[in-house]
């Protein structure tokens, strides 16, 4: 990437899916040595802790999320993205028309309180979208 970006994947709790897309996009940055990317994550009304199901998944990855805490997303934080996902929960308390970026809404389903089969779904899926992502910002860069 030329210029410095920033991405941010905004879930109302930031316990499960945003901080599961999270952690692939840092993993996906280092991979790409893609150093200028900022990467946010945030809640609307975050949890007090990333939820455990998540953190067991994400484990299976390789990727530690025990040590990580849900924090809250402002608005004038996301006025500053190039990139807004959200994972398919209603983030409603942030207004889309405030971001000066692209938003799409991911639609995923909530892994909270679910099995840890139906987390690794949930999972996967992030994991494919992410690399998706990534593969369209490296394409934007060289059109």
């Amino acid at each position: 990437m030329s210029e410095p970006s920033t991405v941010a994947f905004v879930c109302v709790q930031n316990a499960g899916r945003s901080q599961m897309a999270t952690a692939f996009a840092e993993r996906e940055r280092e991979r790409r040595g893609l150093e200028t990317l900022e990467i946010r994550s945030g809640g609307t009304r975050p949890a007090d802790s990333v939820h455990d199901e998540v953190v067991e998944a994400m484990a299976e990855e390789g990727i530690d999320l025990s040590d990580r805490e849900p924090r809250e997303i402002t608005p004038a934080e996301l006025q500053e993205c190039d990139y807004v996902l959200t994972m398919g929960c209603s983030a409603s308390d942030v207004c889309p028309a405030t971001w000066s970026g692209e938003n799409r809404d991911w639609d995923l389903d909530d892994p909270h309180g679910e099995s840890v089969d139906e987390v690794r779904e949930i999972r996967d899926e992030i994991a494919s979208r992410v690399v998706a992502l990534f593969d369209e910002l490296q394409s934007d860069e060289t059109d």
